[in-house]
């Protein structure tokens, strides 16, 4: 595909595109499109992509159709074609989606694209270096609102007309339409006729008591961080207007259409957000904002070059959500939950360079797979090494000139040099070489002299960091800037001190104390002051006991000591997330339900403990681990519990053999969430014949992609090994044929249902065995085959 991809880019200019969408028909959707183009090579053949057409012409002459391609021959200077299409509604988040609210029945579509899946909605040239304007109008039921990328010019009954995009390529392009409700405003801007910006948050009619609930915020954090970027991004915003919508059906948590930000719905939660979702939310606003200049003004030439638009935004999402939008703690939110998957991602067989080889990127599935926690956290911190190493003024010039070169164009990592070349002296191609072309990460290894530390690294990377010196009570008494590489650093002036490299967490290396600092660290860690050096404390035990130098006993007991002081609820957020991970995939089924009962007891006491911003965190994980079922019962007898805690209560209740609760709250939250939330719980269910019967739903393939991803979560039981186990040969082998029936976004949760559960050591190596004979058998579809051979890397790490 690559080299057609050039071809066709070559070939290709001055893209312009109109289409006109009727929705209105349940049974399918109606595309008229006229594209407009120039040939640089007249009399070449080239093609447009389109996933069902009929009556095309090129230059008013048939232009056939055949197999996804309308074949574009004997080109002139300039040319348009005209296509005519009937186009099928989809229900796995991989083109016209549509959605059906359990709440009130009323119906969705939105258009998610990206990658190759625009070609599903409407004709275009698909890949991401030719780029078009887009001239929209919509056809829709009465009573809906329509959205897309352009801002809304006219209204005449039904039709809505939206005004001519800036060029942008078509893996961005989008329509929402639904009876959404809204929540809108004009953001100041000076650059903007008038002055302002039309902006606005919208939803699902079920979802308004949410909105409304959280819309003072959400608008508070959108134009803190949009006056941030057009303070410090040299070019202009480059759209029309600014519209967020939490649409049903995403694939991706959010997806960065310009002027139109799609998010997935479950981020407006039902209940009482947790501190660390509301950090999310505000990290995730401000990844997609920085997408309108990284990825949507300037986008990659091709998908090696992906982390140009998604490692800029994840480092811009967390740093802004922090600096501009109050969201303080962004940082310590990534050094415990962000940066771990990037590490474990990094172990694996699929690691690979965050700027990928070009010739590695054989087609758009492998590209697919390479949107990974290498191109987002190990990207994003290298991003931040990058910034810290080059200082923050450099590191901006560099990015505005980059931004100002190729505004509306594509660019690749030597662009990128360039222009950071050009903003500082430093060896800005030598850092690139080292930290974006090779893959693997270092290690920090304090050491001693006699009494002073020693400062080594095992790798290839420098890294300039802090490091902080504690007291034996783990009261801080000194910092110094370090920057660490060939050789070793004699910290002198910590002599006879607990040591902490990385204190700030700005590199992305692992961190191996000596033997003293480790017995201070882990008799002392509720002690340390700083949050965020708490946070990188807490995943460098967590990544010792991945690595079997502790055992997962220590783990829950360094928790039981130390987690149950914590009053910062990111950190105590992040570290509950970390030990239900180990303790799913490292326990025993022997083991699980003593630490099951220890982390639920920590939980307890913080919810007993009064703090209202530790409760919402807490409550959830103690409704879903605690073994007290008349606990549980007592809690869903009360009318004020939050609702995802009241779910999280039915799921454990179901899953100790329960379900009578399922149906009661089912009628008590109709809503999309409440619907995911009644699927996962019936999954729970440990019976065989409840067993048996979900699992016919589960591969039957008539879920969509977000019910799959409920029941398979709900189906593995932590303490259901036993009855589980017939189910884990079969997994391989029907979930595989399910993926050869579907598209890229099936093959994708299917993935990510693989049993992850307390397994014995046999009965590990039973499924290791059988997702390997799978895959040394062949045709495995792409997608899946990356997502398996991941997962057997994370299981081969249990051993």
């Amino acid at each position: 595909m690559l080299p057609e991809a050039r071809e066709r880019a070559t070939l290709l200019t001055d893209v312009h595109t109109e289409v006109h969408l009727d929705l209105t028909s349940t049974d399918d959707f109606l595309v008229e499109a006229t594209i407009s183009f120039g040939c640089t090579q007249p009399g070449a053949t080239s093609f447009l992509e389109l996933n069902g057409g009929s009556d095309v012409t090129l230059d008013g002459q048939p232009a056939p159709y055949a197999d996804g391609r309308i074949a574009l021959a004997g080109l002139g200077a300039t040319n348009t074609v005209r296509v005519t299409a009937r186009m099928p509604y989809v229900h796995d988040g991989d083109g016209m989606t549509e959605t059906i609210d359990p709440a009130d029945g009323e119906r969705y579509l939105s258009a998610h694209t990206s990658m190759d899946i625009t070609q599903k909605v409407i004709p275009c040239f698909d890949q991401p270096d030719i780029k078009s304007t887009f001239s929209v109008s919509v056809t829709a039921p009465s009573h809906w609102t329509v959205l897309a990328n352009g801002a809304l010019e006219s209204r005449d009954g039904d039709t809505w007309r939206f005004a001519t995009t800036p060029p942008f390529s078509t893996y961005l392009f989008t329509v929402q339409g639904g009876p959404w409700v809204s929540v809108t405003w004009d953001e100041p801007y000076a650059p903007a006729p008038g002055g302002t910006l039309p902006f606005g948050w919208h939803a699902r009619a079920s979802q308004e008591r949410e909105l409304r609930r959280d819309a003072d915020e959400l608008r508070r954090i959108t134009s803190a961080c949009f006056q941030h970027y057009t303070t410090v991004f040299e070019p202009e915003y480059p759209y029309a207007d600014y519209q967020q919508v939490f649409a049903p059906g995403l694939n991706w948590g959010a997806m960065e259409f310009p002027g139109c930000v799609v998010f997935r719905d479950s981020f407006l939660s039902p209940g009482t957000p947790t501190e660390l979702e509301k950090e999310w939310v505000a990290s995730t606003i401000a990844h997609e904002m920085a997408h309108m200049w990284f990825g949507d003004l300037v986008t990659m030439r091709w998908w090696e070059d992906s982390w140009l638009n998604e490692s800029f935004a994840d480092f811009m999402g967390f740093d802004v959500a922090g600096i501009a939008a109050g969201y303080t703690d962004a940082w310590t939110s990534a050094a415990i939950t962000r940066k771990p998957t990037g590490y474990r991602a990094d172990r694996r067989r699929s690691t690979h360079p965050i700027a990928e080889d070009t010739d590695k990127i054989v087609d758009v599935d492998t590209a697919f797979a390479n949107f990974d926690m290498i191109t987002y956290a190990k990207g994003n911190s290298a991003l931040a090494q990058l910034g810290h190493w080059l200082g923050e003024e450099d590191f901006l010039a560099g990015v505005n000139r980059h931004l100002t070169a190729h505004a509306f164009g594509n660019a690749d990592l030597a662009d990128f040099l360039d222009s950071l070349d050009a903003a500082t002296d430093k060896d800005v191609r030598g850092w690139a070489e080292s930290w974006l072309r090779t893959t693997g990460f270092d290690t920090l290894v304090v050491t001693r002299e006699g009494d002073v530390p020693v400062l080594t690294r095992e790798g290839s990377r420098s890294h300039r960091i802090t490091v902080s010196a504690y007291d034996d009570a783990m009261a801080l008494v000194g910092t110094e800037d370090v920057l660490v590489g060939d050789e070793p650093v004699r910290l002198d002036a910590f002599a006879g001190r607990v040591v902490v490299p990385s204190s700030g967490d700005e590199t992305f290396a692992v961190v191996r104390p000596d033997d003293e600092s480790w017995a201070a660290i882990t008799a002392g860690l509720s002690s340390v002051e700083s949050p965020l050096t708490r946070a990188m404390l807490w995943w460098t035990a967590v990544d010792l006991t991945e690595a079997h130098v502790i055992p997962v006993a220590d783990l829950v007991a360094l928790a039981d000591r130390h987690l149950r002081p914590e009053t910062h609820p990111v950190v105590f957020e992040g570290v509950m997330r970390n030990l239900q991970l180990i303790a799913r995939r490292y326990s025993t089924p022997s083991e699980v339900a003593g630490h099951l009962a220890v982390i639920a007891d920590i939980a307890r006491g913080a919810v007993d403990g009064g703090d209202p911003a530790l409760a919402p965190g807490a409550s959830r994980v103690l409704a879903r681990l605690s073994a007290d079922r008349d606990f549980l019962v007592g809690w869903l007898g009360q009318d004020d519990v939050d609702p995802s805690v009241r779910w999280a209560a039915v799921h454990r209740l179901a899953e100790l053999g329960d379900p009578s609760h399922i149906d009661p709250e089912s009628e008590r939250d109709k809503s999309v969430s409440g619907h995911h939330s009644a699927l996962r719980a019936r999954a729970a269910v440990p019976t065989p014949e409840a067993k048996e019967e979900v699992w016919g739903r589960l591969m039957g393939g008539e879920l969509g992609n977000h019910e799959f991803d409920a029941v398979g979560e709900g189906f593995w039981g932590w303490e259901q090994a036993d009855l589980l186990r017939p189910y884990l040969q079969r997994y391989v082998t029907d979930g595989l044929d399910l993926a050869r029936r579907s598209g890229q976004a099936m093959s994708d949760v299917i993935g990510d249902a693989f049993p992850t559960l307390p397994l014995s050591v046999d009965v590990r190596r039973e499924l290791r065995a059988a997702v390997a004979s799978a895959l040394e058998a062949g045709d495995v579809p792409t997608v899946l085959a990356r997502s398996w051979n991941d997962s057997l890397d994370d299981l081969d790490r249990t051993f």
